[in-house]
């Protein structure tokens, strides 16, 4: 890793591991069509200085789509293929989450299959994989974007909390009882 981040174009860079995050809501838009779901996922959640905040994360995302495209994975190498594990993780996570997202009643919240590991699987996946091609790429300019994109994802998160604990009451209080925020073991969940 050197100071001055590296700056190619080429077939073989962070690009790949971008289409991944861009994949899974594809996949949903494509399975959703006339499903309560996907009108569920694009609910507006109230959240303070929303428009500041959505201009400042798109932003970060074009800078990671236009970085992603220039910057060189650093194939053979340890880090490649632990990015490479830590993608590919990321991607399972959140093509399960979709699945149970469109098997989910209207009335009910998410809480199947990586919905049981995190509250927010999605975000945990983005994260992920951001953090894969910072790892895969060896690149500090990309992990300093993957922790600002985790800050947003912790606001927009906490945003969503709220809403669901409005929306769904105890449903949603007894989940984040037993969930954790992010990945993690799941709560035991008590027995009366």
């Amino acid at each position: 890793m050197s100071l001055i981040p590296e700056f190619e174009l080429g077939v073989w860079n962070a690009w790949i591991f971008m289409i991944g995050v861009y994949l899974v809501p594809f996949i949903s838009i494509l399975g959703s069509k006339g499903k309560t779901t996907s009108k569920r996922l694009n609910e507006s959640v109230p959240i303070k200085h929303e428009k500041l905040l959505n201009v400042i994360s798109t932003a970060i995302w074009i800078a990671g789509i236009i970085y992603s495209i220039f910057l060189p994975l650093q194939l053979g190498t340890i880090w490649f293929f632990l990015g490479l594990v830590i993608f590919l993780i990321a991607l399972v996570f959140s093509l399960s989450a979709t699945f149970f997202v469109r098997t989910t009643p209207a009335d009910k919240p998410f809480t199947k299959g990586s919905y049981r590991y995190s509250r927010h699987p999605f975000y945990a996946a983005e994260t992920l994989i951001f953090l894969s091609i910072a790892i895969a790429s060896v690149s500090w300019v990309f992990l300093m974007l993957t922790v600002i994109m985790s800050i947003f994802h912790l606001i927009y998160a906490l945003a969503e909390e709220k809403y669901c604990l409005k929306r769904y009451g105890e449903d949603y209080r007894e989940y984040m009882n037993r969930t954790p925020r992010w990945i993690g073991i799941p709560k035991s969940e008590k027995k009366d």
